[in-house]
Parts: structure tokens; C-alpha cells; sequence
């Protein structure tokens, strides 16, 4: 039997088919004795179908993904036809209160599935979600954003070839690129798949910044799965196809210095163009930079001021 034929035991609630249930899971408490809790959004259609996870906020800087929830959840585009969704628009609140990718103990979250309850904050944190929501989904979109300076171009991140029904929501989502990426240790990607759950990543912009052209992309996408799921309306048309990419790599700054780029974001560049340069901040000297393969920019480093080995462009080789 579907899931959500079924009630859902979330939070001590008992959440039947047909209901709308706004419950916030308490996760600890500040210093100052504040309780921090997770707000969960639980809409479910008397017709049965899979439950679809949504979740942003996972690192408390990516604001894209969160303004992504707010806005389907602000314009009612969320209520299925068939089947749950279940939207948690923050994960990590500690880090979004403190600007902060990770929770104040310094641990990343999604390096910490499938957690413990007596362990580390970020342990504690996964725990709690694969004890209460882990259960009851069946699919999952879970949204992202570069890190510190460093923006992503709107794209998709799964294993590909791998399962058929993964492939199947990335190509719906049909964001402008789909990247094969591996597994991580700790990732709820890997925690998710352990289960027999499906979850793609979706990311874009930089954090602390909005990007509107992506969070336009995520709505549109988002959409798109629930009507591939059987679970909405017909949602918009692309406007473009979208790039499948198996390889792609950061290039890295062999020397410290001023960066300047001279590409952007998505533009498609070739074997040996010059990409930017770093020049020593006393006018001294300054070095081109080349790049050794051709693909599209799917990744873009913001930081004038660069190290050696840091990330400066990230990119994407096409099938």
C-alpha cells in the first residue's frame, strides 16, 4: 500500500490523507535556554501516491533553496494531486541564525548521516530527520547553493546510469545542466539511497546571496517532478535542453595572487582560451591562465584574493 494511503506518525502527530499540517520538530536549545526547532510543512492528498521530500537549509548560508520553499509554499503551488509532500524549508536553524554553513560545534550536517541521537550537534540534527521524516518519503529534492564566493550555475547533481527512477526526476527537474556526481560519506544523498530513497541535489548561486534566474529554474523544476510523480499538474516547458555532464573539475590557482575571470557562469569555453589571471597585488607580475580541457562553466569563484590550490572555475564536460 502507498504510503500515503496511510497516516503519517510525524512529531507525536497523526497526520491522515487530506490534511495540511504545519509541526516544527525540537531539536535542542541556544545557551540562552531559546529552543531551536525545525518547522516541517506536511500537505497530503486524500488519493494516494508518493511522499516527496523538499529541503533547503541544510547549510544555514544557502538562502536560494529556502527562498525556493518559501515561494512554493507562499503561492500554495505545494498541496499534491495525489500522494504527500513534506517541506522543511531550514534544516539546519543554527546555522541560518549565524550566517554559517555549519552548526556551531564546527560539523557539517551532511557529513553526518545518518547521525546520533548522544552524538554532535550536526549528528543529533540528522538524526532527529531520519528518525521522524526519513521514514515516510519516497523521493526528495534537496536544495543547495555554492559555497562562500563561489557561485553555482544553476544544475542537478545525482548518480547517473545508476537507478533508473533518479535518472527519471533529474531529467524532469530539467535544469540548464545535470551532473553526475558521486556519493558522499556522510551525505543524506547516501543515507537516502542506503533506504531505497531517491533524492537529488539542486544548486545555485553563492551563499548568502539570492539568485533570482535559479530560484525561477527550482520552482519551474520542482513543479516538473510532482507532474512526473503523478502528483501535479502539468508544469512549465524548459525553455532550453538541458546538458548532461559526467566529467568536471575545479581549476585550481597555481599561484596566490589578484584573480580576475574572464568567463561567466554557463559560457561554454574551449581547450587552451584564457580564462583569467592572477597578478601579484604590487603590479609586478601577472599570469594567464589557460584551460586544459573544454566544457561549459558550471561553477565560478567571486574572490578577488586567491591562494594556491584554491578553486577558481569550475568546469563541465558535455556528453
Amino acid at each position: 500500500m502507498l504510503a500515503s494511503a496511510v497516516p503519517f506518525h510525524l512529531n507525536g502527530l497523526v497526520i491522515q490523507p487530506g490534511e495540511r499540517v504545519l509541526t516544527r520538530l525540537v531539536i535542542s536549545k541556544l545557551p540562552s535556554g531559546t529552543v531551536i526547532d525545525v518547522p516541517v510543512h506536511v500537505l497530503r492528498s486524500t488519493e494516494p501516491g508518493p511522499t516527496l521530500l523538499l529541503m533547503a537549509g541544510m547549510h544555514g548560508d544557502e538562502v536560494n533553496g529556502i527562498e525556493t520553499i518559501r515561494r512554493l509554499v507562499r503561492r500554495d503551488l505545494l498541496m499534491p494531486l495525489r500522494g504527500s509532500v513534506i517541506a522543511v524549508p531550514i534544516l539546519n536553524i543554527y546555522g541560518f541564525l549565524n550566517f554559517s554553513r555549519d552548526v556551531p560545534d564546527g560539523k557539517d550536517v551532511n557529513r553526518s548521516f545518518p547521525g546520533f541521537p548522544r552524538g554532535s550537534l550536526a549528528g543529533r540534527v540528522a538524526h532527529r530527520f531520519m528518525r521522524e521524516i526519513m521514514p515516510l518519503i519516497d523521493y526528495g529534492i534537496d536544495f543547495h547553493t555554492g559555497g562562500a564566493t563561489r557561485a553555482n550555475f544553476p544544475q542537478v547533481r545525482c548518480q547517473l546510469g545508476v537507478d533508473p527512477l533518479v535518472d527519471g526526476m533529474a531529467a524532469a527537474f530539467a535544469a540548464p545542466f545535470t551532473i553526475h556526481a558521486a556519493l558522499r560519506l556522510g551525505s543524506l544523498r547516501e543515507a537516502a539511497q542506503g533506504l531505497g530513497k531517491r533524492i537529488i541535489v539542486y544548486e545555485t548561486g553563492e551563499s548568502m546571496r539570492l539568485d533570482e534566474p535559479g530560484i525561477e529554474e527550482a520552482l519551474a523544476g520542482t513543479l516538473r517532478v510532482m507532474h512526473h510523480l503523478g502528483m501535479g499538474p502539468a508544469a512549465p516547458v524548459p525553455s532550453r535542453p538541458g546538458i548532461v555532464c559526467r566529467r568536471h573539475t575545479w581549476l585550481r590557482a597555481r599561484f596566490a595572487g589578484l584573480f580576475r575571470a574572464l568567463v561567466v557562469n554557463g559560457e561554454y569555453i574551449k581547450k587552451g582560451q584564457i580564462y583569467g589571471s592572477v597578478a601579484d597585488p604590487y603590479g609586478q607580475q601577472s599570469v594567464r591562465l589557460e584551460s586544459p580541457l573544454s566544457g561549459y562553466v558550471i561553477g565560478l569563484n567571486h574572490m578577488p584574493v586567491v591562494n594556491q590550490g584554491d578553486a577558481l572555475v569550475h568546469i563541465a564536460v558535455p556528453e
